[in-house]
């Protein structure tokens, strides 16, 4: 039970958007959740936790052998671990999801800048999208459709999220900006480097933007009607919606601090999506 408070305690300060949607979820399935997006906040700040690169590799393979130990049976005593080795345990999850999650998460310890709108997409889907198929998976929902929606829902909410948080990369010296975005719209790597607004850089990053769009829209097409029991679970969606519209009301500026800030009643705009039954 301390373990399990510790993920929920976690998850609500680290990532609270993933916590509100997880509160919709049945009560014998939540604590699962919050176990596995525990061990999602622990990779994915494992670049603020490290001073150089190496370590955070150190750090990925720490998370892989851990990963491996669940699977043999043998989880290493951990307030994150042990948790998930229970709901991988309980609820059959794919290890292929989590091997793809942690390789992904090597990009977050290169500070070459991201070449191709293609890579940046691929990154999305193998990290973000691949843990809500996870997440589907412990509420049950583990048929194509759900799970077709879940990467494309989980894929829009990492790129809506990487755009929300340029200003935190460039200070990081990163870039997740794709170079071939860039220059299609004539965008400078030095003004964006320097976080002066401009219109290329506008544009490059309603391209992202839309591109995450379309995928919410699409992900829709897969679940017509109300969501069953893996709506939790895709209502990030619901969250994503409302900060691209906010994005695109503020001239999607990156450098805009409003786009940072959380969305105002989150919870009541979940709610009435999930009493509708969709996201």
């Amino acid at each position: 039970m301390p373990d399990l408070a510790y993920c929920a305690d976690l998850v609500r300060r680290d990532d609270p958007d993933r916590f509100l949607t997880a509160l919709f979820a049945p009560s014998r399935r939540r604590d699962d959740l919050f176990a596995l997006y525990a061990f999602n906040v622990e990779v994915a700040r494992s670049r603020e936790a490290v001073s150089e690169p190496m370590l955070g590799l150190i750090r990925l393979q720490w998370w892989r052998d851990a990963i491996a130990e669940c699977y043999a049976g043998r989880p290493r005593r951990h307030h994150v671990v042990e948790p998930l080795a229970a709901a991988i345990d309980a609820h059959g999850l794919p290890r292929p999801l989590f091997d793809r999650l942690l390789e992904s998460r090597e990009l977050d310890f290169s500070d070459r800048p991201v070449e191709t709108l293609d890579e940046l997409v691929a990154y999305a889907e193998a990290s973000s999208g691949g843990l809500s198929q996870l997440a589907l998976s412990v509420l049950a929902a583990t048929d194509g459709p759900s799970q077709a929606a879940g990467r494309l829902v989980g894929t829009a909410w990492a790129l809506t999220g990487l755009m929300r948080a340029l200003p935190h990369q460039l200070r990081q010296g990163r870039c997740l900006l794709p170079r071939e975005v860039m220059a299609r719209h004539g965008a400078d790597e030095r003004a964006l480097a320097a976080m002066k607004p401009s219109d290329p850089i506008r544009r490059s990053v309603e391209e992202v933007c839309t591109i995450a769009s379309k995928k919410i829209d699409e992900s829709s097409k897969n679940l017509p009607g109300r969501v069953g029991p893996g709506l939790p679970a895709l209502l990030p969606g619901t969250l994503a919606r409302g900060y691209l519209a906010r994005f695109a009301r503020l001239g999607h500026d990156p450098f805009d601090a409003r786009n940072a800030r959380p969305l105002s009643v989150r919870s009541w705009r979940l709610m009435l999506r999930a009493m509708a039954g969709r996201y």
